[in-house]
């Protein structure tokens, strides 16, 4: 078994069965792949849903097992446990892949054995067109997506693959670690953090991370998370999860982080400053929203 393709899944049933049949489509060879999808105590139908699917493809390796311990990071460290793969790819049950993603994985790590980590292309695909406020940097965090190159290259020092499209060697998990539980997404919270945790912890072992762009896979955003209510809670628990994991290094890396805030305000005023004069004043109203409700969840927590 070459690569174990872990699916974690939360109460989206139909969006889990849109994702898997991108998953049957995939031009690997169906015996050298797995799919593990792990629920994390979902309460809808997607035991039934999955079930129902598997029967409509029993060639492929598709299997569920349920993960009682809610968070993302919980279910992340399940599916690792699971895997029977030389290679592990994380996607998450929102997105679709490219019919290329297992097999570019394979043959990336099999052409780099020195290599331990990759991301693959992050797509982004809107259910309806983009609101007039969407910019370069409030898409970043609304979509993540990310396109490097045409070929596979190292990621820079301030980027790390997006938590929907990542893959390791197994072992190195040995190494480093798992994702931290008490970081990542939890039932209907917004937290994050978790992969950019474990992302540090590899670079600072002197790892690469690697971008292989025919990993690819498609984010799809529905207009639900495109609404004021939801950006204002994305960029303050985004603040927050940043607050969360920096306070795991210690109190010098908070007041790096808070002295990082102040510049990042500087550069937001500025940006604002570009868009309204190239009239384009919703954005520079949003990237300014963004960075207040940063800003928020950073403050929020208090150092104990």
């Amino acid at each position: 078994m070459k690569l174990s393709l872990i699916i974690t899944t939360y109460n989206r049933a139909s969006w889990l069965i849109r994702l898997l049949e991108s998953v049957v489509r995939q031009s690997a060879e169906s015996a050298v792949w797995e799919c593990v999808v792990v629920n994390n105590n979902s309460s809808d139908n997607t035991c039934e849903a999955f079930a129902d699917f598997v029967a409509a493809y029993p060639h492929h390796n598709l299997r569920m097992v349920v993960e009682p311990k809610q968070g993302l990071s919980n279910a992340r460290n399940r599916g690792i446990a699971e895997a029977q793969g030389d290679y592990i790819a994380f996607v998450d049950d929102d997105q679709t892949l490219e019919e290329s993603f297992a097999e570019s994985y394979i043959d990336f790590f099999d052409a780099f054995p020195m290599a331990v980590a990759a991301g693959g292309a992050v797509k982004a695909r809107y259910e309806s067109a983009p609101p007039r406020w969407m910019s370069h940097y409030t898409e970043r965090m609304i979509a993540n997506p990310v396109d490097l190159d045409v070929v596979v290259c190292e990621f820079p020092a301030s980027r790390v693959p997006a938590g929907g499209n990542m893959a390791f060697r197994r072992e190195v998990f040995d190494e480093v670690g798992t994702f931290n539980p008490l970081l990542g997404r939890n039932g209907e919270s917004l937290c994050g953090g978790e992969e950019n945790d474990l992302f540090a912890r590899l670079r600072s072992k002197g790892y690469r991370l690697y971008f292989v762009p025919n990993a690819a896979i498609y984010h799809h955003i529905p207009d639900s998370k495109l609404t004021d209510e939801y950006f204002d809670r994305l960029s303050f628990n985004v603040g927050r999860s940043k607050r969360l994991r920096t306070e795991l290094q210690g109190k010098d890396a908070v007041s790096t982080l808070i002295r990082g805030e102040r510049i990042k305000w500087l550069v937001t005023w500025v940006l604002a400053l570009l868009y309204t004069l190239t009239l384009q004043p919703l954005k520079a109203r949003y990237v300014v929203r963004m960075r207040r409700g940063i800003s928020r969840g950073i403050e929020s927590v208090t150092s104990k």
